[in-house]
């Protein structure tokens, strides 16, 4: 697998920089004009139709195997196990399970002036929160 993403990977780029060189050469629509007043133009390379077909239909070729190769890249980029690189996503809550202890204030002895009973024989666990994610991480005011 890793050798067929590789081969398309150089397919692909090979194909964009052939693109930028095709497109760099080829003339602009204002080329013409200077053509008609005698500026040469009908000695080129090409011949006297000029590159307008061989190097529009080349650049268009290899737009379709550069847009062919992204989408393979994409698809097997979506295919592939997910290995997390986030730091947030791996970290676990490891914050130990603690009690509060029977003699702090629960309830309504937290208010000063009242004079509600403290049970002193269970505790109450602590439980962590999980880790926020997504929109969650957002602090508010």
């Amino acid at each position: 697998m890793n050798v067929l993403l590789t081969v398309v990977l150089a397919v692909q780029m090979l194909s964009a920089l052939a693109m930028i060189g095709l497109i760099l050469v080829q003339h602009g629509k204002g080329a013409d004009m200077g053509a008609a007043f005698g500026s040469g133009g009908s000695g080129s390379l090409f011949g006297a139709s000029g590159s307008a077909n061989f190097l529009s239909r080349s650049t268009g070729i290899l737009a379709a195997l550069f847009f062919a190769c992204t989408l393979l890249l994409a698809y097997f980029g979506n295919t592939q196990a997910r290995i997390s690189s986030s730091v947030l996503e791996g970290a676990a809550v490891t914050a130990p399970v603690s009690a509060v202890p029977a003699s702090a204030a629960v309830g309504a002895a937290q208010i000063p002036g009242t004079t509600a009973p403290v049970t002193t024989s269970t505790t109450v666990p602590v439980v962590p929160k999980p880790a926020a994610s997504g929109a969650a991480q957002i602090p508010t005011k």
